[in-house]
């Protein structure tokens, strides 16, 4: 089977591309890589997403608005997909933009994600699973992450306490051990603190390479206040993102300090943050190898500081070892998740997520008539029966 997997993060630069077969044999699914491609978002687009998401007032008619524009963009980056399928594909999974998670005590109450799948259907012309969080939601879980279901496969238990870590705009930890369930949940920010910063102090999306980050010192009181938020000795299952870690949030702490902050500073500061919080959760499960991907493994400054942290007690790798491109793990990860949903077997982990049961994810929008059925004419009147 061959499936189609499209992902935007909470840094919303652009789409994820990946095109992946896959096999099932006997209770081994093998994963064909097929190719996989990055499209970024047109300034304006990613303004429009900005000024949306919370803190942000908003009205129905932006929603709507933005709804369809990212429907358009992850057509055609579906499109992008089949082609890299060889040209025909069996579905799409776009699980769509992130504008809300509802989050309140602790508990998620409901999420949001934008990018209208009809349109990618009506593009591709094969059936498109979308909303893939609400079904774990609605089971009492947080929604996120997912994406442990792809690293509890990917990752062998029996070979001792490991952690896959995604680097995005958040950054989530997945860690399995020998006769454990598996764990995951969101750590804390990851790109999110660092590219609001470099959008205020640089004018740019982000610092690249983290080299403004390199040229700075951390900022001890800073970084005390920013390590006293309470998401990060909450325990886990927990979720999070930009409803809480956002550029507002940054500009209060720095408010709170009473004195002015370079910006090389601030962005060491929050390089510092990210490899602390997460170094820490690791440490604290005792993992001996960390498998990291996503768009903050292409930092050095950051690379460098978590492999530093974890010297003498965990070894930092890419899932580029593991034959998973780093920047599109989160893609084949979706991909995965579509081939379970096709198959009507769960892809949310109850004891990562913290639901009642197991849920079969997503809802999907067919491109045409079902193909499990006979398809009967076409009817031309409805006769109602007493």
């Amino acid at each position: 089977m061959r499936i189609v997997g499209l992902m935007s993060g909470t840094s919303y630069d652009g789409v994820d591309v990946v095109a992946a077969e896959f096999t099932a044999d006997g209770d081994t699914l093998r994963l064909r890589p097929l190719g996989h491609r990055e499209l970024a978002y047109p300034d304006d687009l990613r303004a429009e997403i900005g000024a949306l998401l919370p803190p942000a007032a908003t009205t129905i008619e932006a929603v709507c608005r933005l709804d369809n524009r990212l429907g358009e963009v992850f057509a055609e980056a579906a499109a992008a997909g089949v082609e890299l399928a060889g040209g025909t594909a069996d579905a799409v999974v776009s699980p769509g933009q992130t504008v809300f998670h509802w989050v309140e005590d602790g508990r998620v109450r409901g999420t949001l994600q934008l990018g209208a799948p009809a349109r990618v259907a009506a593009r591709v012309g094969v059936p498109v699973l979308h909303d893939l969080r609400s079904a774990d939601v609605a089971a009492g879980g947080q929604g996120a992450p997912l994406v442990p279901a792809f690293d509890a496969l990917l990752l062998d238990p029996e070979a001792g306490a490991r952690a896959a870590l995604n680097l995005g705009g958040i950054a989530n930890l997945t860690v399995v051990a020998p006769g454990a369930p598996v764990l995951g949940y969101d750590v804390g920010p990851a790109n999110a603190l660092l590219d609001a910063a470099a959008r205020r102090f640089l004018d740019r999306p982000c610092d690249v390479d983290g080299a403004r980050a390199a040229a700075g010192r951390v900022h001890a009181a800073l970084l005390a206040r920013l390590l006293a938020e309470p998401y990060y000795a909450a325990p886990p299952p927990k979720s999070t993102g930009k409803e809480l870690f956002h550029g507002g949030y940054l500009d209060a702490a720095l408010a709170a300090l009473g004195e002015p902050v370079a910006a090389d500073d601030v962005l060491a500061t929050l390089t510092e943050l990210t490899a602390r919080t997460v170094a820490d959760a690791c440490d604290r499960h005792r993992v001996t190898e960390v498998v990291a991907a996503g768009g903050g493994v292409r930092n050095p400054t950051l690379r460098a500081r978590l492999a530093a942290l974890g010297e003498g007690r965990w070894r930092l790798r890419t899932t580029d070892e593991l034959g998973v491109p780093a920047q599109a793990k989160e893609a084949y990860a979706f991909a995965l998740l579509g081939w379970l949903s096709w198959h009507g077997l769960p892809g949310a982990v109850p004891s990562v997520t913290g639901a009642s049961r197991a849920a079969v994810l997503g809802s999907w929008t067919p491109a045409g008539p079902s193909v499990a059925a006979p398809r009967p004419p076409a009817p031309r009147r409805l006769v109602v029966d007493a």
